[in-house]
């Protein structure tokens, strides 16, 4: 039988209509049964799974369609890079408040109109700002998905040159197709050109930058949504923070939430034995995709050393190496 914990998962996923974390659960209690000697009953959910992974490849499809993404011509060639974004927001592990931000992001994205006839906006500009590895650059592209939106990535090598005034004319006109095309728009790595106009290494043109992006983001009246994501906020000029409607700080996972990753990371494997004080513990200061590649590895030793069997020990080892690595 199913254990609670993957009863409960059957069902968020279902909510969530999240069909491939579904199916995943689905093959866990399938390969739970079949080392219970319940072999029939394996067969039988793992052909179920199968058939509606068929059937509903194309529903699916049909029923979330990927946004058409125009590819940047001319001047904007290499200043926009088009991102496929398939991340939904039932992948993201945060904590409760910064879910609840972004939630409240699609929201009033959705009801835009509504908000509309009574003289209000939703929020569209938005400042990342946590350690690397934290879910900034994933949430910009969850928002997309759900807003069924493309979604483009600035890239800031080719926006900023060293000729005086090119970089500003360049970010107008990454600006004019902010207006002119309704997508969302990432700003990665922000402090690149949001830095301090008084810091002591600054340069004559990132200040020229900073003066453009300010006024430029000011006056965008788009309907289009503007994320910057940065691992330094505390680099970023303060007149930045008043330009954007809300400022989302995301943290390093706690006890909860490296559960929660560990969990989706490995729901195809019995998780059931694992000591989840002892991963806590060894997981403490990784950020969330470290944790999920040590998930991953852990995983990989499971299916090549040993029949598919996790164990503690193996996911507190290759927490142990990201550890080391991050040092």
């Amino acid at each position: 039988m199913a254990t609670a914990e993957q009863i409960k998962a059957l069902l968020k996923s279902h909510a969530d209509r999240d069909d491939q974390r579904f199916y995943s659960v689905a093959l866990q209690v399938a390969a739970k049964e079949a080392r219970q000697g319940h072999h029939k009953l394996a067969s039988d959910i793992k052909a179920m799974v199968e058939r509606c992974q068929r059937a509903g490849g194309s529903a699916t499809a049909a029923r979330q369609p990927t946004p058409l993404i125009q590819q940047p011509k001319g001047e904007l060639k290499g200043l926009l890079e088009p991102v496929h974004s398939q991340a939904r927001i039932s992948e993201l592990v945060l904590s409760e408040e910064v879910a609840a931000r972004l939630e409240q992001v699609l929201l009033e994205q959705r009801q835009r109109d509504r908000l509309a006839r009574f003289g209000l906006l939703p929020k569209r500009k938005l400042l990342f700002t946590g350690p690397p590895g934290t879910g900034k650059t994933m949430s910009a592209s969850v928002l997309a998905n759900e807003l069924k939106l493309p979604l483009y990535l600035i890239v800031l090598d080719s926006l900023i040159t060293r000729f005086m005034g090119e970089t500003a004319a360049k970010l107008r006109l990454i600006f004019d197709h902010i207006r002119q095309t309704r997508a969302v728009y990432l700003f990665d790595e922000f402090d690149a050109i949001g830095t301090q106009r008084n810091a002591r290494n600054d340069v004559g043109e990132i200040r020229r930058v900073l003066n453009s992006f300010l006024l430029f983001v000011e006056q965008d009246a788009s309907e289009s949504v503007i994320v910057a994501a940065t691992n330094h906020p505390e680099l970023l000029d303060k007149a930045l923070y008043r330009r954007f409607d809300d400022i989302v700080r995301f943290e390093k996972p706690g006890a909860g939430q490296i559960r929660q990753l560990v969990e989706n990371r490995l729901a195809a494997f019995e998780a059931d034995a694992l000591a989840w004080r002892d991963i806590a513990s060894v997981a403490e200061g990784l950020s969330a995709a470290e944790v999920t590649r040590a998930s991953e590895e852990a995983a990989k030793e499971a299916v090549l050393y040993y029949d598919g069997t996790i164990t503690t020990a193996m996911i507190v080892k290759a927490l142990d190496y990201r550890k080391l690595g991050s040092q």
